[in-house]
């Protein structure tokens, strides 16, 4: 089952270009699916009361046009598969004349909060989300390669900003942080990320990034070197 929202371009969702900034447009697709969970009567209590959440394992952004300040736009998402103890599902942004100017995959992991390992979804679960067709995109794997040259940057301290209801870095803080490390006026196409650890208040993290053909691949490590997140941007493509 499809589920849909429309809104208007913010003020404090725009950038300096006064466009939707990329971090914007995970917002949007995030709160869509919350959205969307909350609707169908799945949502963040059914999930706290069956010590349950999900966690997100990997993006895939496309952006075609980031729209501008106070314009119309449409944000939809919906599940296509499930399987075992993961979910899929895709979204959507159009503007006012219903084209996709963005549009996303995105795997999800169902984990048992009490034990932190993945459980099988509940077939209460599926009856309520439905499933529907897979947008026609070019899917890429889930997994990122991460180059041995790399430059190792500055550590900073994970914030209580960064958190969300779970208590870990919420994923588009992830890929806020990587943009960071992009060179000034290198409009992103495409993002992927891939997301293997949950920093939590006061962690550490050791940006890592890696650069060839014009994509920058960031690792946001722990102290030991091992990712947390994964996060590839790619320049839009002229």
């Amino acid at each position: 089952m499809k589920y849909s929202f429309d809104s208007c371009v913010r003020y404090s969702e725009i950038g300096e270009d006064r466009k939707l900034t990329l971090n914007a447009v995970i917002n949007y697709f995030q709160d869509c699916s919350t959205f969307h969970s909350e609707e169908v009567g799945v949502g963040i209590d059914y999930l706290e009361e069956n010590h349950t959440v999900w966690v997100l394992s990997a993006w895939q952004i496309v952006v075609k046009r980031y729209p501008s300040l106070c314009e119309k736009i449409k944000i939809t998402t919906w599940p296509y598969a499930f399987r075992r103890f993961m979910g899929s599902r895709n979204f959507t942004m159009e503007d006012a004349d219903g084209k996709v100017i963005a549009y996303a995959n995105s795997i999800w992991t169902y984990l048992n909060t009490e034990t932190g390992l993945p459980v099988n979804v509940s077939k209460e679960q599926q009856e309520a989300y439905r499933l529907e067709e897979k947008f026609p995109m070019d899917y890429a794997s889930r997994k990122i390669t991460f180059g041995k040259e790399y430059i190792k940057h500055d550590s900073f301290c994970v914030r209580p900003h960064h958190l969300d209801t779970n208590h870990h870095v919420n994923n588009g803080q992830y890929v806020a942080m990587a943009c960071e490390y992009v060179p000034e006026n290198f409009e992103i196409g495409q993002m992927r990320a891939e997301y293997k650890g949950q920093a939590v208040l006061g962690d550490i993290i050791i940006p890592m990034v890696h650069e060839e053909k014009g994509i920058y691949t960031v690792a946001l490590c722990n102290e030991a070197g091992e990712p947390y997140a994964i996060v590839e941007l790619k320049e839009k493509e002229e």
